[in-house]
């Protein structure tokens, strides 16, 4: 699994991607407009991402325009629903306003900050994805 964690703090960035490498390859992107680069040289190299991270509050853009963008780039691209990247928005606001927003953008599921590795965890599994090391010992 290819995953994409977005979010321009240090500590939460690091944070998300200690927990996410349990269940992929890990891309971090510091800032919207990376992130976009990053995922339209994902589906050019044909290795889109599975699952995004992304933090509602970025310092270059919000992060609901941002996931507005990549699901604009799926649909121009022709990407079916099933086949788009999942999306995590993460937030520090628990507000319903912002919880909303981020699901008519596109989003799929949402951590609010501060989090742990069992949040994420819960998080993955409930959009079906399983942790590396367990996928490993399935027969």
């Amino acid at each position: 699994m290819k995953l994409l964690i977005v979010d321009d703090d240090p500590v939460s960035r690091i944070l998300m991607t200690k927990y996410y490498c349990e269940f992929g390859d890990c891309v971090v992107s510091i800032s919207g407009k990376e992130a976009l680069i990053e995922l339209k040289y994902a589906y050019d190299k044909g290795a889109p991402f599975d699952l995004i991270s992304l933090d509602i509050n970025l310092s270059d853009m919000s992060g609901i325009d941002v996931l507005k963008t990549i699901r604009e780039i799926e649909k121009n691209k022709g990407i079916k629903n099933e086949k788009m990247a999942k999306v995590i928005m993460v937030t520090s606001h628990s507000d319903q306003d912002f919880v909303i927003s981020s699901v008519k953008a596109g989003c799929n599921n949402y951590i609010v900050k501060p989090f742990d590795r069992e949040c994420v965890k819960e998080k993955m599994k409930a959009l079906g994805f399983l942790p590396v090391n367990i996928i490993k010992e399935l027969p």
